[in-house]
């Protein structure tokens, strides 16, 4: 039976304003979320894509690859008990379902290195942080992502990739461009803005417990880059606030 973790020392309480009171906006978040990727998936894969030229193709590809995002933005709220709040089991099946959409991944297995992350951020036993030499962006990710795939996963998405191919006749291109591409540079994003450059080391030094620094933006280009993952601090400090909800905490204790 999956669990979650229970709140940790660290983990700041929040005013009355601040507190997710609205128990049905995660869940209806949720499935708006999973709905629209599941549309826009199913019309891309069905375009003539020869008609499509380099600058129409682009922003699709980028939507695709923001809808993705929003895939796993869901799941973590998940592992944070917040897309249903209500009813566990119906918050982590969405968290399940997500994270297989998104890339076959074991939600178990991430929910239990997520909240290991949370515990002990930027430390040895941290599996979101570096190896603790190569601290550059690639070589990061590259270390990041060997924590979080296997070749069970590659095998079994290559398996997915043939059958649509050459059972269901989807066009190679299309299942390349809308369905592959998008999932490769929504893991950057998700690295980038969420781990990256919140847990890089300031030029002060980290800042005791939580690790984590915000970088601010405005509302709209915060949400576009990736969910709101850029208030960092504020997530690590509140870890059951949901997504939506960080820019706002973020006005409330800055």
């Amino acid at each position: 039976m999956i669990q979650l973790e229970q709140p940790y020392k660290n983990q700041k309480s929040i005013t009355p304003e601040a507190k997710n009171n609205d128990l049905f906006g995660g869940i209806f978040i949720a499935i708006a979320i999973i709905s629209i990727w599941a549309i826009s998936l199913g019309l891309l894969l069905s375009v003539d894509i020869s008609k499509l030229n380099f600058w129409i193709l682009l922003p699709i590809i980028l939507w695709q690859t923001f809808l993705y995002t929003g895939l796993f933005i869901t799941s973590h709220d998940a592992m944070h008990g917040v897309v249903f709040p209500k009813n566990t089991k119906i918050n982590h099946f969405i968290g399940s379902l997500t994270l297989s959409l998104y890339g076959l991944l074991s939600y178990p297995k991430l929910l239990k290195k997520h909240w290991l992350h949370h515990h002990k951020p930027v430390s040895k036993l941290d599996p979101d942080f570096h190896d603790g030499k190569h601290t550059n962006f690639f070589s990061w990710y590259i270390y990041f992502m060997k924590g979080y795939w296997s070749w069970q996963q590659i095998i079994t998405l290559t398996i997915i990739y043939n059958s649509a191919k050459f059972i269901f006749h989807i066009p190679g291109d299309n299942l390349t461009y809308f369905w592959v591409i998008p999932s490769i540079l929504s893991s950057l994003q998700l690295f980038y803005f969420g781990t990256f450059l919140p847990h890089s080391e300031p030029k002060g030094g980290y800042i005791q417990p939580h690790c984590a620094q915000t970088i601010n933006r405005p509302i709209w280009w915060s949400f576009i880059t990736c969910y709101h993952f850029g208030y960092h601090k504020e997530h690590h400090e509140y870890p059951h606030i949901p997504w939506w909800q960080l820019p706002q905490i973020y006005k409330i204790f800055k």
